[in-house]
């Protein structure tokens, strides 16, 4: 049941919104928990927040703090920790390779990096770190936690007590977050997300699904990420929900029986990754599962073909903090990414070339501050009139439903005609539905431009696309002439493709040619 967006309870700084939920639903009420099975109540969450906000005091001066940590109960308090000292959490995407982290640390200014050694060592991120640790201060958890000593105990308790004694007072307009764009076609970009962003992008969830203080929200995905840091972290904390945190997406054999075991009733994940855990799993595995929530990538009719609950499916991005629409169990209409969550508005562009949709523009509480500027790293790029540019090309019907036509830059001029590269994919997806299906172009002296297919499927060939083309009524110029197969096609940590690598083998592969 949709219900009004309140505008007051948008307007507020993080830890308010906190409290007020620990007020709701009690302070003994288990909310928190990690593959430790160590589940914690919002007091003792609390009282972890200032155990580890005295101890990072002691050791970091700085007001942006950068924060390289796992999916778990020690990443979110961090996440906390720092809030309650008023400082800003900047998250380092540690699957982005050291050039883009590099970046991101100095576009952010920052200057100490908190993470943990037996983190560093289970990642695998000894490189990165000994790169990193050349232009910032690794600050290891692990070394400095026996600090804390029975006062600052006794102190963390009293202040879990009485937290508006001890909270640094914040506004809703002050920075929550800062994260960096997902990198899928280019350098990421450093987001400024205000607190009031971060608290207004879960009501704005809360008033367009029903959710339950009762349920367990499953999180896999990484806190790095908007999804994972907003759906996982911060909705389930704003709204009585227990949270599972898990440090990686990867583990599908690990996960299925973990959503058993935990009782999950949401799972955060991509369409990549959910399926993995259904072919993984037993039926048994996933029955106490009322939705999954699934972004980042189109979800394929044969993921949703494998569970017997919805398969949700949404549309976000990092500058929307990130939830922009998303199907509701009730109402789930397959092909879409669901309605626009209340309190956005939007306007749709005309494209050149394009017939059908335009390009999005949204406006709403959960719309960025801005952009870091690379040069002058203190100036936050707000955006015009409070317009976001998505950078997406859609459709928006008359009941509101969304349906992504695909990136304005990933389409391709070919023969005077636009050609979607989404589409295309889409196109291989129904003809090989059980493998995994990217497309890029590339110049051509003669056409303009031309299409290249990257595809797990061994057998992929130019001929089944033909045919299923036009028995389909798909133009002739929208099937690729050259097929790459490798062995997987490569994603980002988030799930989504990794276009920039792909672009780069798509064109090697063409001058070998």
């Amino acid at each position: 049941m949709k219900r009004p967006l309140n505008a007051d309870e948008c307007n507020s700084s993080l830890f308010d919104a906190f409290l007020k939920a620990q007020a709701k639903y009690g302070s003994s009420k288990v909310i928190i928990e990690d593959q430790e099975r160590k589940p914690l109540s919002y007091t003792m969450f609390l009282a972890g927040i200032f155990a580890l906000a005295g101890l990072l005091k002691r050791h970091i001066p700085e007001q942006r703090v950068g924060l390289m940590l796992p999916t778990s109960v020690g990443g979110a308090m961090s996440f906390w920790s720092l809030h309650a000292l008023g400082r800003v959490p900047v998250m380092i995407n540690f699957t982005a390779g050291q050039a883009n982290v590099r970046a991101a640390a100095q576009v952010a200014q920052i200057k100490t990096v908190v993470t943990s050694r037996r983190f560093v060592l289970q990642a695998k991120l000894e490189d990165l770190v000994e790169s990193m640790s050349q232009y910032v201060r690794i600050l290891y958890l692990d070394d400095i936690r026996g600090e804390i000593g029975p006062l600052d105990k006794a102190k963390a308790f009293l202040a879990a007590k009485m937290p508006h004694l001890f909270i640094k007072k914040t506004r809703p307009e002050d920075p929550g977050v800062i994260l960096f764009t997902s990198g899928s076609f280019g350098t990421p970009r450093g987001v400024v997300l205000t607190q009031a962003n971060l608290v207004s992008n879960t009501r704005q969830i809360e008033a367009h699904i029903t959710l339950s203080p009762d349920w367990v929200a499953f999180n896999p995905m990484p806190i790095f990420h908007s999804l994972g840091l907003t759906g996982g972290v911060v909705l389930p904390l704003l709204t009585g929900m227990r949270s599972f945190q898990y440090p990686s997406p990867l583990h599908v054999k690990q996960i299925p029986g973990l959503l058993k075991s935990t009782h999950a009733s949401l799972l955060f994940s991509t369409d990549t990754f959910v399926n993995q855990y259904a072919r993984n799993g037993d039926k048994e595995d996933f029955a106490t599962l009322k939705f999954v929530v699934c972004g980042a990538e189109k979800v394929r009719q044969e993921t949703h073909a494998l569970f017997d609950m919805p398969i949700v499916e949404g549309y976000g991005v990092t500058e929307c903090s990130p939830v922009v629409a998303v199907n509701d169990p009730e109402d789930n209409r397959f092909g879409t990414v669901g309605q626009l969550l209340p309190g956005m508005e939007y306007r749709l562009d005309p494209v050149e070339g394009i017939k059908e949709g335009g390009r999005l523009f949204v406006k709403g509480p959960n719309v960025m501050a801005g952009y870091l500027n690379l040069e002058s790293p203190d100036l936050v790029e707000a955006p015009i009139d409070g317009w976001h540019d998505t950078g997406d090309i859609v459709n928006i019907d008359e009941d509101g439903f969304v349906r992504i036509v695909g990136r304005a830059k990933r389409f391709a001029k070919i023969g005077g005609e636009m050609i979607s590269l989404t589409a295309v994919e889409r196109l291989a997806e129904a003809v090989w539905p059980d493998s995994r299906h990217a497309v890029v172009a590339i110049a051509d002296d003669r056409k303009g431009e031309r299409l290249i297919l990257i595809t797990d499927r061994p057998d992929a060939d130019v001929a089944s696309m033909t045919d299923h083309a036009k028995k389909n009524g798909t133009p002739a110029l929208a099937v690729p002439k050259k097929i790459v197969k490798v062995h997987a096609v490569p994603v980002l940590g988030s799930g989504k493709t990794d276009y920039v690598t792909l672009q780069k083998l798509a064109e090697v592969e063409a001058r070998a040619a």
